[in-house]
């Protein structure tokens, strides 16, 4: 017998992301040994394949639930970009599968552009039919709203222009009478009827085809951009249901709104379209940069602000945003805008249906107010936060979760029967926005506008200026208004996080806008009846128009809606936008700063970010500051009290044996070491990678004979050791290539470039070098979590290793760094003086009392050389209980 070939393979260089490269083989390469099948020996000089020469399905995909390897998914696409690059010379369709290549990025965005555009429109023209559906129909044209059915009519007034013969409420279809107890009694009664019906199918859509479809969607997307899988949360039917839901919701009279949803619906709008394109489908990283440009389009449709869109994405739910993403965001936020503004839903030319213009300046003393709305703002936002999540956790932990069905019915009907007799709560959050924002003039007809006229003391419709006094109708609309603000800043707490399609920037807006309208009328009252105080003298003159109150439920609706998302930056772009005056971002800019730090200063999460904590999602927030002094020894798996690391020796395991660790373990991946002497840190093997690898390798029953061969009839596949969504993966790739013949139970699985030397009657082993990841990233014991936590954030790890001396310790997840975030806002530690913080860096290695400091390495320990004595046990070397693939300790 031949000993076995030492030869070197030369091989692609290794990438450092643990990618399946395919290495290549010298010509007449070989190795001659002797196989044994269990019956007699059989010698013969075969060929040794390496196994995973090629592309494996499966293998470099993740699970449902888990986390992408971002530093893996970019080198994939180096790689990707460097074979388009090398071959585009070599004919003229390689290089127009270049030209494809570079400018499918561009194609995807386009098409998500104008899939989000289209579907908002039709969003907002259903919406706005169906919400008037609840207070009657249009005879000559059912899919005509009430506004859109008048538009023709020769028979209405300038005061009651909204009525007219061809739009008929309910109770005058039903009863033949438009006014009268009966009359009202019967409004009242559709109108719930109609808004139980919208949210009952709701809820009801969501609940029984896509649970996915229910919430803002804005939590989930930030936590998907950040490198979380969440399979189906962007797929086909979330977006039909949504879509179709969104519309439903809020018809349904709900203190919901359809702003942060639309985000989703553009992102699923993205997800959809990236799968068109094997550059985008088949790289998690890159498909991430399509749905940050998706948010951004999503932002431009709901407040027809484009730029707002791409600093919304950029600023609030992106981890990692290129130069190249941004330029994308751009154009997919414009071309979203261009085919809504030609869609036009509102009939206004506008993007939104509250796009506002004020035309009087503010002045210095107006800040002070402004201000004081951002007060409100803050406080607004951190009390719904704190609120919202208790009810949220105790929905999570109560039978209230059980029956979401039966939860959005009694809402919905608590919301109808109180909001029907305020007309500032009855009407469509969005016009009720859309009024307070609107300044009084010789066209409006509000009641808010109701001034009494100076020469007469009668009631006109007149600018709202100083000069004129409020009226019995402005004293009678703020009392409404301060019913509606307390009906909203209530329902608003128990709507958001309903099993319902739920945004949060129309509600946070109308209760911002209500108080600011409330504020705006008190100081325009005030600078009417006071007018020769200090203040008011110098620019508020008799007769001129100094106050705008419109502006100040502008402000006001930036501040509640900051005090609620923490944005800032892109929250006055998007607030600007609408208005359309550069004048006005000071006090935007003052009233949004200020809602921020006063809610900071309750708790610097937003509602999102509540929100992931609350639901348990893997998202390290790269706005929060790590000022602790913990150590990476002290956050690394395994503790002192928990089993011992499980580790896989680089050349010593059995098939079998490799098997059983995957079966009594879940980890998704482990450490590959030298061996059991030297336990150096070799490399890191992901638990799905070697399951697929196994099973494509060795397909048969882990119960059978250790000689059962694979080409046995007796084989079955070993589908039980792979999730049901892979399974299709394995079938679609078992006849697609050739698995290594003569692979058992028994054969040795190396992680070597070279064969070990076996002996003569051995099996054939089994090479996994391909899906071992030769560079993982390692930091030693002692390394500051400070440091830990920022290269998780930046490089968008989802495991690193723990070292000492080269030796593996332990490993760390970013759950164990989200784990460990939340032990230290339970208990929070005094930190260190500053010159202590800064001068040594490691707490000392003796307490108070002189004596050592017990260790905290959070490992089984014990000591190489236990015969020495108490004096020198602080420079003894350590040596850590790792477990081998036999189950024993090394």
């Amino acid at each position: 017998m031949d000993d076995i070939s030492t030869e070197a393979d030369p091989y692609l260089p290794y990438d450092g992301g643990g990618d399946a490269i395919a290495l290549q083989e010298l010509p007449k390469r070989g190795s001659n040994y002797v196989m044994s099948n269990g019956g007699g020996v059989m010698s013969s000089t075969t060929h040794l394949l390496d196994f995973l020469e090629e592309p494996i399905p499966g293998v470099g995909t993740y699970d449902d639930f888990h986390t992408i390897d971002w530093v893996r998914e970019k080198c994939k696409d180096r790689e990707r970009h460097r074979k388009i690059n090398a071959k585009k010379k070599e004919s003229a369709w390689e290089f127009t599968k270049s030209l494809y290549d570079a400018w499918s990025g561009w194609l995807v965005v386009t098409l998500t552009g104008l899939a989000s555009g289209a579907l908002a429109g039709l969003i907002d023209i259903a919406a706005d039919w169906l919400n008037d559906i609840k207070e009657g129909v249009c005879l000559n044209a059912m899919w005509f709203n009430h506004e859109q059915c008048c538009w023709g009519s020769n028979e209405t007034t300038f005061a009651e222009r909204d009525k007219c013969p061809q739009w008929k409420s309910w109770a005058g279809l039903i009863l033949g009478q438009e006014e009268g107890p009966g009359s009202y009694i019967m409004n009242y009664f559709m109108y719930i009827y109609w808004a139980l019906s919208f949210a009952f199918l709701a809820v009801l859509l969501v609940k029984v085809f896509a649970p996915y479809a229910c919430g803002s969607g804005i939590p989930e997307i930030k936590t998907i951009l950040s490198g979380f899988i969440i399979r189906g949360y962007l797929g086909k039917w979330t977006l039909l249901i949504k879509t179709v839901t969104l519309v439903l919701a809020v018809a349904s009279g709900l203190s919901l709104g359809k702003e942060g949803p639309l985000v989703h619906v553009a992102c699923c709008c993205g997800n959809i379209f990236s799968y068109l394109f094997p550059k985008y489908s088949k790289n998690e990283a890159k498909k991430r940069e399509v749905l940050s440009a998706a948010s951004a389009a999503g932002v431009s449709v709901a407040f027809g602000a484009p730029i707002g869109g791409v600093l919304f994405s950029l600023e609030e739910v992106s981890y990692y945003f290129p130069l190249k993403t941004l330029w994308r965001s751009f154009f997919a936020a414009l071309v979203a805008a261009f085919v809504l503004r030609s869609i036009n839903p509102f009939g206004n030319s506008r993007l939104v249906l509250f796009y506002v213009e004020y035309h009087t300046p503010w002045y210095l003393f107006e800040l002070i107010p402004f201000i004081l709305l951002g007060v409100f703002g803050g406080l607004w936002g951190a009390f719904f936060i704190k609120a919202n999540i208790a009810w949220c956790r105790r929905r999570k932990s109560t039978r209230f979760g059980k029956y979401p069905i039966l939860e959005v019915i009694f809402v919905a009907a608590i919301t109808a029967v109180v909001a029907f007799p305020n007309p500032y709560t009855r009407q469509n959050t969005s016009e009720l926005i859309k009024e307070l924002f609107t300044d009084c003039g010789p066209l409006e007809s509000s009641q808010l506008c109701q001034y009494r006229s100076q020469m007469n003391g009668s009631k006109a419709f007149v600018d709202a200026s100083p000069n004129k006094p409020a009226g019995p109708g402005v004293y009678a609309a703020i009392w409404q208004l301060c019913l509606a603000l307390i009906f909203k800043i209530i329902m608003t707490i128990f709507t958001f996080g309903l099993k319902v399609p739920a945004g949060l920037f129309i509600p946070s807006m109308a209760i911002g806008a209500i108080a600011g309208r409330i504020v705006g009328i008190a100081v325009e009252q005030l600078a009417y009846y006071h007018h020769d105080w200090l203040v008011f003298r110098e620019w508020c003159e008799v007769g001129t128009d100094c106050i705008t109150p419109g502006l100040y439920a502008m402000v006001g609706a930036a501040a509640c809606l900051g005090g609620v998302t923490r944005m800032t930056v892109s929250l006055v772009v998007i607030v600007f936008e609408l208005t359309g005056g550069l004048e006005y971002i000071v006090p935007l800019m003052a009233a949004v700063m200020t809602s921020k730090w006063v809610g900071d200063a309750f708790g610097r999460e937003g509602i999102y970010e509540s929100h992931i904590r609350l639901n348990g999602y893997p998202f390290l927030d790269a706005k929060e500051e790590f000022t602790h002094t913990t150590l990476a020894r002290e956050v690394m798996r395994p503790r002192r009290s928990d089993p011992p690391l499980a580790v896989l020796t680089q050349d010593d395991l059995t098939v079998e044996e490799l098997q059983g660790i995957i079966n009594e373990t879940s980890y998704n991946g482990f450490p590959v070491i030298v061996s059991k002497e030297s336990q150096r840190l070799v490399g890191f093997a992901l638990r799905r990678d070697i399951t697929i690898a196994i099973e494509l390798c060795y397909p048969t029953q882990a119960r059978q004979a250790p000689t059962l061969c694979i080409g046995s009839a007796q084989a079955e596949p070993l589908l039980w050791i792979l999730p049901e969504h892979m399974q299709s993966e394995r079938r679609a790739g078992k006849n697609a290539r050739r698995k290594q013949e003569g692979i058992l139970l028994t054969s040795r699985v190396y992680f070597t470039q070279h064969a070990p030397t076996l002996p003569a009657d051995s099996p054939r082993p089994l090479k996994l070098r391909s899906i071992l990841d030769m560079s993982p990233f390692t930091v030693t014991d002692h390394t500051p979590m400070e440091i830990v936590v920022d290269i998780f954030r930046k490089l968008g790890l989802r495991q690193c290793l723990v070292t000492h001396n080269g030796i593996v310790l332990g490993i760390i997840t970013k759950k164990n760094i989200l784990a460990h975030l939340e032990e230290l806002k339970e208990h929070t530690e005094p930190l260190a003086s500053p010159w202590y913080y800064h001068k040594k860096r490691y707490p000392s290695s003796y307490g108070p009392d002189g004596q050592p400091r017990p260790r905290q390495h959070n490992v089984q320990l014990v000591t190489a050389f236990p015969g020495r004595q108490a004096d020198e046990e602080e420079s003894e070397e350590e040596v850590v209980n790792l477990l081998d693939g036999r189950g024993s300790t090394l």
